[in-house]
């Protein structure tokens, strides 16, 4: 299994707009081949010292696959094409962690 951590930093403002794609992403993601988890999430302030944030642009996607090839599928997937689009005035940068049990 690998665990992919995908952080998501929107344009000011536009957050809720790359949220409403991902409610209606979620459930075609959800049912792809090899999804184990899929769910975006935003930061929930805490008085934590090491915890950036909150972070008010950003949203961040945990996920979990049961291979690399099901996430390489994933990301070729038609409805993901369709999700950039509908994002792609909204999104400033996307960074991607994929990893995996270290032991």
């Amino acid at each position: 299994m690998i665990h992919v951590v995908a952080t998501i930093t929107t344009k000011p403002g536009t957050r809720e707009h790359v949220i409403d794609a991902f409610r209606w992403v979620t459930p075609l993601v959800r049912a792809e081949v090899g999804c184990i988890e899929y769910q975006a999430t935003v930061d929930v302030p805490t008085t934590i010292a090491v915890q950036d944030g909150p972070r008010p642009d950003v949203v961040t996607v945990i996920e979990k696959w049961e291979s690399v090839e099901a996430l390489y599928a994933h990301g070729a997937a038609l409805h993901m094409t369709e999700y950039r689009a509908k994002v792609k005035e909204y999104v400033l940068s996307v960074r991607l962690q994929v990893t995996e049990a270290a032991f």
